[in-house]
């Protein structure tokens, strides 16, 4: 592939341009009170040499904790492309909820198709997907550049107008809120998985055709109508259907016995986000200036690398089983803002194919026929109970160093996203690309992170767990 193929590419006049836009839109009188940086600041237009280093001078530091018996040893990994789509924003709408140009750096995605700052639940399912499984979940980390001092220019990114209006119409409907039942069964024996897969697609169906009738009859009845005649049906079937799994799973083990409680619906009003509210430094349902018509801000600049190779993949764990997601839970990879935070939660992301075993936190120069990777390795511990947190984090952390969790968390699937560039050496040599950032960030490869929203099917996340927790290795 050549250089210039597949790549999203933004002129230095351009650049120049953007960002005396943005300053004088700051400067007019536009404030807008935020987490995320400073407004219309641009980063240095290279990274600083002394966050490079040779891969073959970093001593190898990566050891997985060795399984004990019955351990979930298995792999899932899901194609979801390298973003041929060309679906990149400024946006976040894990940390940064609502607020367009919220990240102030370009995200690339994979999977859900309409991930934007305006995302919500509603919207996240009803949108299509690049993943050939059908997941639906969403994934993005920032791009990589290529940043040779010359003219360049990008090839237009998709326009987030449609997903935005979309997701504005699905905040404003009501719908049904129903327990998520995948994540709370035991262990599945091999020969109640059909079964059990079959009756938790008939889950998501039932949902899906009381939230059409909750919209073919909005107005109609009265104030108890939902629920006498779409909720108490709906808990009915629900009930019938869970107990079917039960006694499938009853068949060639113990019978669960406390899953009657996830019968019951409720509806959940519009303007949902599904996210805690936010903290009252960020103002929500705003724009950041500084961006142009294709998405492009000053200060993060050059040629977007497209990966050469995007591998997501889910993991058990060494110390036991895993059970399944929630839909909708969000989890969030190392800190964008390190700089500003401090390095407790910043991750070490970079090495080079054939030396996995070595990460670091610069940018490495790999030998010859050797490519740049990324590794983000995310929290794998979850609470049991919530989908997000107000701080993104403390609903799942990672787990001890023998990969344990803590008192009343539970091992959920490990996602693993790895990300392989072709960048020249020659590049590597001068010091001439870099991963998008928040300003202040200067480009520091620390500040490397990642994002991922579930959006899985009960069936998908079902099948997911099973092929871990049992030693396979499973491609979908």
């Amino acid at each position: 592939m050549s250089r210039t193929q597949g790549r999203h590419r933004l002129s230095r006049r351009t650049k120049i341009a953007t960002g005396g836009l943005a300053l004088a839109i700051a400067v007019g009188g536009i404030v807008v009170a935020t987490t995320t940086g400073n407004t219309g600041e641009a980063s240095a237009d290279e990274a600083n040499p002394a966050f490079f280093v040779d891969i073959l001078k970093v001593k190898p530091n990566q050891f997985d904790p060795r399984p004990v018996t019955g351990a979930a040893t298995g792999t899932f990994t899901v194609d979801c492309g390298r973003n041929e789509n060309k679906h990149f924003n400024p946006d976040n709408f894990i940390a940064q909820p609502g607020v367009r140009n919220g990240a102030q750096h370009l995200h690339d995605y994979v999977g859900n198709l309409s991930t934007n700052a305006d995302s919500n639940n509603k919207s996240l399912l009803r949108a299509g997907t690049t993943c050939k499984n059908g997941d639906k979940s969403a994934y993005f980390w920032p791009v990589v550049r290529i940043d040779t001092g010359e003219e360049e220019e990008n090839e237009p990114a998709k326009k987030p107008d449609g997903d935005r209006a979309q997701a504005d119409r699905e905040a404003k409907t009501v719908q049904v809120s129903c327990p998520d039942v995948a994540s709370k069964l035991p262990d599945i024996p091999d020969q109640a998985m059909a079964e059990v897969d079959g009756n938790l697609d008939q889950l998501d169906t039932q949902s899906d055709e009381a939230n059409q009738r909750i919209a073919a009859t909005q107005g109609q009845g009265g104030p108890d109508f939902v629920r006498n005649a779409i909720l108490n049906p709906l808990k009915d079937r629900r009930t019938a259907i869970i107990d079917r799994i039960a006694i499938a799973i009853g068949r060639f083990a113990p019978k669960p016995r406390d899953l009657g409680g996830l019968a019951p619906c409720a509806t959940k009003p519009g303007k949902d986000t599904g996210t805690p509210t936010p903290p009252p430094s960020t103002t929500v349902g705003g724009a950041l200036p500084g961006q142009d018509e294709n998405n492009e801000l000053p200060g993060n600049d050059g040629e977007i690398q497209r990966p050469q190779r995007v591998q997501i993949t889910f993991r058990g764990s060494p110390v036991g089983k895993v059970v399944a997601m929630p839909r909708f839970l969000r989890v969030l990879y190392g800190d964008a803002k390190v700089s500003t935070n401090g390095p407790a939660n910043a991750k070490a992301s970079w090495t080079c194919t054939g030396f996995e075993n070595r990460i670091t936190d610069k940018y490495p120069i790999c030998p010859e026929g050797s490519k740049v990777k990324r590794v983000h390795t995310f929290p794998s511990c979850w609470d049991g109970k919530n989908t997000d947190s107000a701080n993104h984090r403390t609903h799942i952390v990672y787990p001890d160093r023998f990969g344990r969790c803590g008192n009343g968390f539970k091992a959920v699937p490990q996602l693993q996203i790895s990300l392989t560039y072709d960048i020249p050496r020659d590049i590597q040599l001068k010091r001439q690309y870099k991963v998008d950032a928040f300003p202040q960030e200067n480009h520091n490869p620390l500040s490397d992170h990642d994002d991922f929203a579930n959006v899985m099917s009960q069936r998908i996340m079902n099948g997911l767990v099973n092929c871990v927790n049992r030693g396979r290795t499973c491609r979908a």
